[in-house]
């Protein structure tokens, strides 16, 4: 296969161009001189480089196999102080007479590690967290660093729920209810006299503003949560009549996780502060405007509003939340409220990679074809060689149609029984030889492509089988089409001339990445990467994939979850593996669907016995068979070497 540049030209840079790492990479991610994918992070002594190459070292020292999830602690932490202080610089570049808080929403990665690292790194800035069950506002109680951090409840809350988050209010913590319906409003208001206490609450707006991307469909009139107007002036008057219309404090819309077009952010900010200052003028003291998610990750690198990218930046994106609010608020001299986001995405996706290893490959590429058909060969075996041997750069769609109707009729006689196995091999050999040659010798020289034709490269893509599971680890680039970076972690020195999918370990025909962009940013169907040497370990990685997908991942074919490793980059450039978490083992996994792997182990046993009684086997194999049994039990769910 012919590619642009020739071995002996490729160069790192052509990597970075190919991948997209100047354009998705954030200033992580680039690659280093020994061809290997760097991470670049801040530390105490400013920013530190490593290589992938002492990460992967670093995995094999500490016995964690592949696949392995990857989290880089030095990102957590700057994605945290980026955030606060990006609405910090908005503010006091605008004059905004309010402050901003933070919180992180803990359904987009409930990992220990990650919500522990947010705690810490958003000590300084009373980062605090919003909740959408009562496990999760369990962890917030427990997690949150400072009483003047919000705790947001979100969701639909039964009486524990409601009870717990009094007992923070009765702790001195800000805990907000934000109220998804009148029916849960009535019971937090019983439950504020059973415990002589006054509630925070928010509520939850539905605005009619349409959002473009993924998530259109679920915006406006038909967005599944929050109060219509008529409902919101419901819940005033319940608020009222209780005497408790003082408590109501907050605000809160959300127009979706990856707001792709600032145009739609401005104009929800603008909708809803209408409802903020209607709030307002009947009454409510308000003083809180959290507007949710929606700061969204470039996911494609191609800095628009295509569905996985965005077309702002941080900057913007806080001047504009900024000054929509100021704007509307100032008209009719409304005081500025705490502005509180829940910038969950954009905080961690980027500060986890998955790394996994290559199995095999299958291609599509012919064996050599040495001599003519025999003579009692069928009629259209000697036509696809005909058709081989008389292929035209004039004639190829006329060559194309030819060989497909050749190969069905051959298709066709193996179904009757008129040929045999071998005589429909040979046949399909000579076709698959005729579309390569179309494909990487006659297309080439056109200058405009027959559309039948587009996709034939396509077809012939390479087959990479990597260790690891879609629909564990990445369940959104198969459950919402999610395209993430992905690209090999070394040899990047060397041009990739192999056109591939890359398919998971589950043996089902949609485990597989078959999702990416190309060199421009446009979506194509196959990714280049290098030829496959058994001998020689070859590692992918997926990148950006720090939001939901560990959470949301499942247990297909009963793979568990991953290895994790969580490292650090101290001041000196040094990786310090500080946290490593085990995927799950066959009991474990076993277990989670309700089966009991010692009645497993029992019930192998007896069938062994039964067995060495029969005569079947000796008691010697039966000893090997239970230690290879009892050891299985507690192996990786992944492949192992």
């Amino acid at each position: 296969m012919k590619t642009a540049a020739g071995q002996d030209d490729w160069t790192i840079e052509n990597s970075k161009q190919l991948y997209g790492l100047n354009r998705w990479g954030l200033d992580y991610f680039g690659i280093g001189a020994d061809g290997f994918v760097s991470v670049t992070a801040p530390t105490a002594n400013g920013q530190q480089t490593v290589s992938m190459k002492q990460v992967i070292a670093g995995l094999a020292d500490h016995d964690l196999s592949m696949p392995v999830m990857l989290r880089i602690e030095n990102l957590i932490s700057d994605r945290v102080v980026k955030l606060n202080q990006g609405f910090r610089d908005a503010i006091e570049k605008s004059g905004y007479r309010g402050e901003y808080k933070a919180v992180f929403p803990i359904k987009v990665n409930q990992q220990n590690h990650v919500v522990d690292s947010i705690s810490r790194a958003g000590y300084p800035f009373h980062h605090g967290f919003e909740a959408g069950s009562k496990p999760e506002l369990m962890l917030a109680l427990s997690m949150v660093p400072t009483q003047e951090s919000l705790i947001v409840c979100n969701g639909y809350k039964d009486e524990e729920f409601i009870d717990l988050g009094f007992q923070a209010r009765r702790l001195g913590y800000k805990c907000f209810f934000v109220i998804e319906s009148l029916d849960e409003l009535a019971l937090i208001v019983r439950r504020a006299k059973k415990w002589n206490v006054d509630p925070l609450i928010g509520c939850r707006v539905k605005l009619t503003t349409k959002v473009d991307g993924h998530w259109a469909h679920d915006s406006g009139d038909r967005s599944l949560f929050g109060l219509t107007a008529r409902e919101t002036i419901a819940a005033v008057d319940v608020l009222r009549d209780a005497d408790l219309l003082h408590c109501l404090q907050m605000m809160h819309f959300h127009l979706g996780s990856q707001l792709t077009n600032i145009r739609n952010v401005r104009d929800g900010i603008r909708e809803a502060c209408r409802y903020y200052i209607g709030l307002v003028e009947d009454g409510a003291p308000m003083g809180y405007l959290d507007f949710g998610g929606g700061l969204a990750v470039d996911y494609d690198g191609t800095f628009s509003t295509q569905p996985h990218s965005r077309n702002y930046d941080l900057n913007e994106y806080c001047v504009d939340v900024v000054e929509s609010v100021m704007s509307s608020l100032d008209k009719h001299d409304v005081p500025h409220p705490m502005l509180v986001s829940e910038s969950g995405r954009w905080t961690v996706a980027p500060t986890s990679v998955l790394l996994f290893n290559v199995l095999s490959v299958t291609n599509f590429e012919p064996t050599p074809i040495e001599t003519e058909p025999d003579q009692e060969f069928c009629q259209p075996i000697k036509d696809l060689f005909d058709a081989m041997e008389n292929l035209h750069v004039r004639r190829v769609q006329e060559n194309f149609n030819d060989a497909n109707y050749y190969r069905d009729r051959l298709r066709e006689l193996f179904a009757s029984g008129a040929i045999q196995l071998r005589e429909r091999a040979f046949g399909e050999n000579l076709y698959l030889s005729i579309l390569n040659r179309i494909a990487f010798e006659i297309l080439p020289q056109l200058n405009r492509v027959p559309s039948e034709l587009t996709s034939l490269h396509d077809q012939l893509a390479d087959i990479y089988y990597g260790n690891f599971s879609v629909f564990q680890s990445l369940p959104d680039a198969w459950a919402i089409e999610q395209i993430f970076p992905t690209m090999p972690l070394h040899r990047l020195d060397e041009e990739p001339t192999r056109p591939a999918i890359i398919a998971d370990l589950t043996c089902d025909c949609d485990g597989k990445i078959d999702r990416f962009t190309d060199s421009e940013g446009n979506l194509s169907r196959t990714i280049k990467l290098h030829p496959f040497d058994e001998s020689d370990p070859y590692y992918l990685g997926v990148f950006l994939v720090g939001a939901y997908q560990e959470t949301l991942g499942d247990l297909h074919n009963l793979f568990g979850d991953t290895n994790v490793a969580s490292i650090s980059i101290d001041a000196d450039g040094n990786v310090h593996f500080v946290e490593e978490v085990r995927g799950d083992c066959v009991s474990d996994v076993l277990s989670y669907v309700e089966y009991q792997p010692e009645e497993l182990i029992q019930r192998f046993c007896d069938k062994t016995e039964a067995a060495v009684s029969a005569g079947t086997i000796g008691e010697v194999e039966r000893q090997e068979m239970l230690k290879l049994y009892r050891a299985s039990m507690l192996g990786y769910t992944y492949f192992e070497d």
